[in-house]
């Protein structure tokens, strides 16, 4: 048991638009932000939520002019129907996100499928969010991106030349499940932020994790310069996948993204995102054994594969549905001491009035 605390749904978004506000966001990019902070700490995601968002922003986003506060997408001409094709003007990311997935969704509703290209964008932060809300809303979804800066070493190499670039799906299994199953990944084995944690903590990372100056491996926090994929082959190829994704959409060479003091000046440094959603009906060929359906078919796929004595394996994305279940229990949205002392210093910054005495502690 650990203590956390209780911050109320309205309280948490009404800080997090104040502080983007406070920033110069608009009012409709900030609240796309409180949004999806919101999603995210319910669903109990640590690494993305709003502390992670604003420290984002700082370092790369509006202080830095990764991020333009007010920017507009232009949706540009598409010979194809069913593909969009946005340059977002290094809009915030996630308000870029929120709109492009509705775009893919809407799409597919016409369609049976929808993608959306989006370039000179800002980081969006957890793609599950994104797909996950897609998923409750009954379509299959996926996206990627290629990450703010290029901290991975290719397999074989010794330099940094690949983002952590993640990959997210989701699938409408809530009737199957009773939760949306999402497959959620990074592709190197630890993010950054882990080596900084055990820096701090005074530990050795495992075996396989990161790189020094000199390209070899270490375990020691404090030589990590860079991060190794994971599945050494697998996890570059699957990073890669969304480097040259973002070349063919007009992406920018990964070693000078978010780096704006470095390279030639007409060369690009922000990253590029890509959403996709299909109708489940879109993909059905009819032939289901034992004259199931597709959602009864879908069901029995998932129980043969929990069944043969695999009863205590867990499916992608139920630990986030637990995490909402617990979130929606309790009436609000969970944090530590540590993530409440951190949400008080954004509203000092943003003149937000957060009395953190008020804020119910519980044993979770």
């Amino acid at each position: 048991m650990a203590t956390n605390y209780i911050v109320p749904h309205k309280l948490h978004d009404d800080l997090v638009t104040a502080a983007y506000r406070h920033r110069g966001f608009m009012a409709d990019e900030a609240a796309a932000a409180a949004r999806f902070s919101n999603i995210t700490a319910r669903h109990g995601i640590k690494t993305h939520n709003a502390i992670k968002a604003l420290h984002l922003d700082e370092h790369f986003g509006s202080k830095a002019g990764g991020c333009v506060p007010g920017a507009r997408i232009e949706k540009l001409p598409s010979r194809y129907k069913a593909v969009a094709r946005w340059n977002s003007n290094k809009k915030l990311g996630q308000a870029v996100a929120l709109e492009a997935m509705a775009e893919a969704m809407r799409l597919a509703d016409e369609y049976g499928v929808g993608a959306v290209s989006v370039d000179n964008a800002f980081h969006y932060l957890w793609g599950g969010g994104y797909v996950i809300d897609a998923a409750e809303k009954g379509y299959i979804a996926y996206t990627c991106c290629t990450a703010a800066l290029a901290e991975v070493v290719p397999h074989g190499g010794k330099f940094p030349t690949l983002g952590t670039n993640p990959h997210s799906w989701g699938f409408p299994t809530k009737e199957a499940l009773g939760f949306c199953v999402c497959i959620d990944w990074a592709t190197s084995v630890v993010a950054m932020g882990r080596v900084q944690q055990f820096l701090r903590e005074g530990k050795m990372l495992p075996p396989g994790c990161g790189v020094d100056i000199d390209g070899k491996e270490t375990t020691d926090p404090a030589k990590i310069i860079a991060l190794l994929p994971f599945g050494q082959h697998k996890g570059y190829g699957l990073s890669l996948i969304d480097e040259l994704l973002a070349a063919y959409t007009g992406g920018s060479l990964p070693t000078l993204r978010s780096r704006w003091n470095t390279g030639a000046p007409d060369e690009k440094r922000t990253p590029a995102f890509y959403f996709q959603c299909m109708r489940p009906e879109a993909i059905d060929c009819g032939d289901f054994a034992q004259k199931r359906t597709q959602s009864q078919n879908v069901k029995a796929v998932i129980q043969d594969i929990l069944g043969h004595g695999n009863d205590k394996s867990i499916l992608p994305g139920q630990i986030e549905a637990d995490a909402a279940k617990l979130s929606d229990k309790y009436g609000g949205l969970l944090f530590t001491a540590a993530e409440i002392d951190a949400l008080s210093q954004i509203a000092e910054e943003a003149r937000f009035e957060f009395d953190r005495t008020k804020i119910r502690a519980v044993e979770v």
